[in-house]
């Protein structure tokens, strides 16, 4: 086993912009890396937590959603401000929701519309909060209505569909 070297604190600048460089990259990986080591030099570094997330969220198309869904929302509470928790949990959501839709298969629209009526909720948790002049949960909020608006295999389970596909597990008598 390897021990980890410890980052020089006047480096946590220049590392934070190498994190963020990684992620527009498409290099989750090396994004989660750099920021783990930020963390472990200030563990409340918040622009270092968010750029974890949003790594980790990056990282769902490509590497499912375990175990990077549930690593992004033990974040969630460390960030600071009722804002950043839901906006973020919210990010959280809307990207789940995306890779349910873009997995495709039985039952992923149906998956994908519960997830982003979750998102829907936390960027409305958002709204009630938001500052005027920061309008970044409208936006989020107005990208995944157009999603459902525009995608009708995107919805609710119909009650019917939920007993018939109930009926086709249950076994004979």
């Amino acid at each position: 086993m390897f021990e980890l070297k410890a980052l020089d604190p006047g480096a946590i600048e220049s590392s934070l912009k190498r994190a963020q460089r990684y992620r527009l990259l498409n290099e989750p990986d090396d994004a989660e890396s750099i920021c783990l080591d930020i963390l472990a030099a200030t563990p409340d570094n918040q622009e270092a937590l968010i750029t974890l997330l949003l790594a980790l969220t990056d990282k769902f198309p490509h590497s499912g959603l375990t175990p990077s869904f549930e690593q992004a929302q033990e974040i969630v509470p460390k960030l600071d401000g009722s804002y950043s928790k839901s906006y973020y949990l919210g990010v959280i959501y809307e990207r789940c929701a995306k890779y349910h839709l873009k997995k495709g298969g039985p039952g992923a629209g149906t998956a994908a519309y519960e997830w982003f009526l979750k998102a829907m909720e936390a960027f409305d948790n958002v709204l009630s909060n938001d500052n005027p002049k920061s309008q970044e949960a409208v936006l989020r909020w107005n990208s995944c209505a157009r999603i459902l608006n525009s995608n009708p295999e995107v919805k609710a389970v119909e009650p019917e569909s939920a007993e018939l596909l109930l009926d086709s597990f249950e076994t004979p008598h």
